[in-house]
């Protein structure tokens, strides 16, 4: 589809989507489908952007409360990114997560949108203790690429570029893109989907910088595990969700700069 015919998009994930790390619920989230959302913008000052996404949920929770909705605005792009909270929990099925992803594909691209969707970075190289888990993110990754082929899905390979696992790329807790890595996320998302004005630079390198060694390194990571994995796995055993209680920012097609209750937003529902 022409980048020029990209006038309504709609955005479905988690947290990543959400833009978590990218701002915070006070000043607002921005995250890189707000960013992807800017360079469309550029291209096309009438774009209409809604954001679905909501932290926490896994990819049956996405298909289950976002597909419809999704629908429902009649989009010409959307954005399917969801699996990795799945991927971090007991009993993970990438089978299972990569069949509620192409159900998601086939729905809406049989509605007439262009779908894009992304892999996903080793999280053993972003969180140490992680390392266990590369063969699940490779097993999904796999499975999304297959999905997508036999949906004429988009997929930015974010994974397998040295520069995704960057610890400058990851906010304080390891699980969220920073700023720069959502504008890193964006920018190949703009490049998979061949808009105006991207390219491939997004994989660059950052310039070298001295790793953490020796009780620094050490002091490092207590510093984590005590700030962000002991809540994270209270959370887990309580069965609570960072999503419980929580809706999508931007439920309605509106003009980048328009809001709900915005004087001058408008929704739009379906066709003009």
């Amino acid at each position: 589809m022409p980048h020029s015919e990209y006038l309504r998009y709609v955005a479905l994930g988690d947290s990543q989507t959400e833009g978590l790390g990218d701002g915070d619920d006070l000043t607002g989230l921005r995250g890189w489908a707000d960013r992807l959302a800017e360079h469309l913008t550029a291209a096309d000052s009438s774009l209409l952007y809604a954001n679905l996404a909501v932290r926490g949920l896994t990819a049956g929770e996405v298909r289950a409360g976002q597909l419809a909705p999704a629908l429902a605005l009649r989009p010409d792009l959307v954005t399917v990114v969801a699996g990795v909270n799945d991927l971090l929990r007991p009993g993970f099925d990438a089978a299972s997560v990569a069949g509620h992803l192409e159900a998601m594909f086939a729905e809406l691209t049989a509605a007439g949108a262009h779908v894009a969707t992304l892999t996903f970075p080793d999280p053993g190289k972003i969180i140490p203790i992680a390392r266990p888990l590369r063969y699940r993110a490779l097993e999904l990754n796999a499975r999304i690429r297959a999905a997508a082929a036999r949906h004429g899905v988009t997929v930015a390979e974010t994974a397998g570029h040295a520069v995704t696992t960057d610890p400058r790329l990851w906010s304080a807790d390891r699980l969220h893109a920073s700023p720069l890595g959502h504008e890193r996320i964006a920018a190949a998302m703009a490049d998979a989907l061949r808009l105006p004005g991207s390219d491939g630079t997004w994989a660059l390198p950052l310039p070298p910088r001295r790793p953490l060694t020796g009780g620094r390194a050490v002091a490092a990571e207590l510093r984590w595990a005590g700030t962000f994995l002991g809540p994270w796995l209270v959370r887990r055993l309580r069965g609570v969700s960072s999503g419980d209680g929580r809706a999508a920012k931007r439920p309605e097609l509106l003009p980048l700069d328009g809001t709900p209750g915005t004087p001058g937003a408008r929704p739009a529902v379906g066709h003009p």
